[in-house]
């Protein structure tokens, strides 16, 4: 198995002051990269603004040897954000892999979420990853190749009480993956999502403190350094944490045809456990693909 090596590659690291995108961003230094040290420096809830976390993880991978730039964009301000892309491009010629990491959070039930807390975190985790990816993408394109990592999360895929919000702009991130996926084929960019389990700022107050030690945010890193790397699979969602990889994919049954006359709520109600049947369940690779299924089905069934 050969090194995984981004010698030449500049990368961009979003809210890689600490946590996750720290750990992220060492990695990419430690392996040749130019790296950005994207941190708007606010605290988790995105409050406050400070150039020093971004700054001292410069230093460290200067001071390892490395090259990298602070820069303090907020990723939800799209101005900010091209200017911090035209920035990267100007000092090294070329952005090669995004990882959109930035995040705040809101955490509410959803009867008593504001509006304000809604906007806050689409903006930084949907919109933001947007931003940053609308900012590299006709780049990467010309130089037909680049690599693109989303943060999804298991609230997003599966639900967490009191982050609807969250939950919503994770979900967001994911249906953003899978259609950039097919827009960026004919041009060797790849995007996947990596949903991390960490313990981090953002988390602190939801892992039980037992479980803390085993959750550094560097047993998530090896796999957003292989979902960045040139021999990349694309479209895909990889869960890492306290050591353990996986993939999770959206599979849909093959379900059931009813003819015309038969097509009633009380039909779906009578087949619900034969919809419900995932024994020969496949996965879509476009939204065409169920339309396609659909059609498909309805011809054969009425010959």
């Amino acid at each position: 198995m050969s090194n995984i090596s981004f010698d030449g590659q500049v990368v961009i690291v979003t809210g890689s002051g600490n946590g996750l995108g720290k750990q992220h961003a060492l990695e990419f230094a430690r392996r040749g990269a130019k790296v950005v040290i994207n941190d708007f420096g606010g605290d988790r809830h995105g409050q406050g603004a400070s150039s020093a976390a971004a700054e001292a993880v410069v230093a460290e991978i200067e001071a390892a040897g490395g090259e990298a730039m602070a820069n303090g964009a907020d990723v939800s301000n799209r101005e900010q954000v091209n200017v911090m892309v035209a920035a990267a491009v100007e000092k090294w010629g070329r952005v090669d892999v995004l990882i959109n990491n930035a995040g705040i959070l809101r955490d509410r039930s959803f009867g008593k979420m504001t509006g304000e807390e809604w906007d806050a975190v689409i903006a930084v985790h949907l919109t933001g990853s947007a931003n940053c990816t609308l900012a590299v993408w006709n780049q990467m394109k010309e130089q037909n190749y680049g690599r693109i990592v989303m943060t999804t999360s298991t609230s997003g895929i599966y639900g967490n009480f009191g982050q609807a919000n969250y939950g919503a702009a994770k979900t967001g991130v994911w249906g953003m993956m899978n259609t950039l996926h097919i827009e960026g084929a004919k041009n060797n960019i790849h995007v996947n999502c990596i949903s991390p389990t960490a313990a981090t700022r953002m988390t602190e107050d939801v892992i039980p403190p037992e479980a803390l030690d085993k959750l550094d945010p560097k047993f998530v890193t090896p796999a957003v350094v292989f979902l960045a790397s040139k021999d990349a699979p694309s479209r895909n969602i990889v869960l890492a944490g306290a050591g353990g990889y996986t993939v999770a994919k959206l599979m849909e049954a093959e379900g059931i045809y009813l003819p015309e006359d038969e097509r009633s709520a009380e039909n779906i109600a009578a087949n619900w456990d034969k919809m419900l049947d995932m024994s020969d369940a496949r996965e879509m690779l476009t939204g065409n693909d169920h339309v396609m299924k659909m059609v498909q089905k309805a011809m054969a069934a009425e010959g």
